[in-house]
């Protein structure tokens, strides 16, 4: 099947879309031995010989997603500078390269997403798609309506203001609150920074879902699949199936305008001077009398 160039080098996982464009427009991808530099171009990963600076592509392995219960004190990267355990000490068994959709510090548990999927993961984490994150967080003291509304609202922090969060209180404690977050945004340990700013430091964080996707009863340490029917609600949560797709391309009204209303417009008033029952020349057609009749032919 022939597709673009950028989105067989990211399925491929080697770069995600936008990166794969610049690898085009720099000349480093050739096809059957010639250097393309159009985004335009169209190949067959399975019949084309298709290499960047020189190494050629692997063949496409078979798209794998899996879930993974990340637990505390796992790195969620495949390689750690600082030799930490990482998520790819918990994936035994695998033999595809899969990545991380995203990351969780090491201090959070719940689930993560792994895939050799590029499209997809680049799609999940856009900015445009807005695709929820859910959290349950154990926070310090007892949030006020007014700390939870400045979340609900957006929080002003020092890589600019949140975007609206949705907190809901899921039990009290003498000292302490259970919270549900759910965020819009992938930014670095958004969470706790959040709580922190309405003062309420994280005292312990899961993530229990992303998207359509629940963490569910998977045990921590442990992986799986994704059934057919998960896999094709995160597609669609991605904009990647038909559906979804067209709505991601429909443009967007900006903020604080409305649609037209679909009721006729009321009649103009008429202008002073004029005769209410007045009608306008017709341009172009015969003359007429003075009682607006047409003129007979003599």
């Amino acid at each position: 099947m022939r597709e673009r160039l950028q989105k067989i080098l990211s399925a491929a996982g080697v770069a995600s879309r936008r990166a794969a464009e610049e690898l085009i427009q720099r000349g480093r991808v050739t096809v059957n031995g010639a250097v393309v530099r159009e985004l335009g171009v169209r190949a067959d990963a399975a019949c084309d010989v298709i290499a960047v600076d020189g190494a050629r592509l692997p063949p496409a392995a078979p798209r794998r997603t899996i879930v993974v219960h990340k637990p505390r004190g796992i790195v969620s990267t495949l390689d750690d500078p600082e030799g930490r355990p990482t998520v790819r000490t918990l994936l035994g068994g695998i033999k595809s390269r899969l990545y991380p959709v995203g990351r969780l510090d090491v201090n959070t548990t719940g689930l993560l997403l792994l895939t050799n999927d590029g499209a997809l993961a680049a799609a999940l984490l856009h900015p445009r798609r807005g695709v929820p994150r859910v959290y349950h967080a154990k926070v310090r003291g007892a949030p006020s309506e007014q700390a939870l509304m400045r979340m609900r609202r957006g929080v002003h922090l020092e890589d600019g203001k949140t975007m609206p969060a949705e907190v809901r209180i899921l039990a009290h404690r003498p000292t302490k609150t259970w919270l549900e977050i759910t965020v819009r945004e992938g930014r670095s340990r958004l969470v706790r920074r959040l709580c922190e700013a309405v003062g309420h430091p994280v005292e312990k964080l899961g993530r229990v879902r992303f998207g359509p996707l629940a963490l569910g009863r998977l045990p921590p340490g442990t992986w799986r699949d994704l059934t057919p029917g998960e896999l094709g609600a995160l597609r669609r949560a991605a904009g990647l199936s038909r559906a979804g797709a067209a709505e991601a391309a429909r443009p967007r009204r900006a903020r604080g305008t409305s649609p037209r209303s679909s009721r006729p417009r009321p009649a103009s008033p008429p202008r002073a001077g004029a005769h209410a029952g007045a009608r306008r020349p017709r341009e172009g057609g015969p003359p007429r009398g003075r009682r607006g009749r047409r003129r007979r032919r003599p």
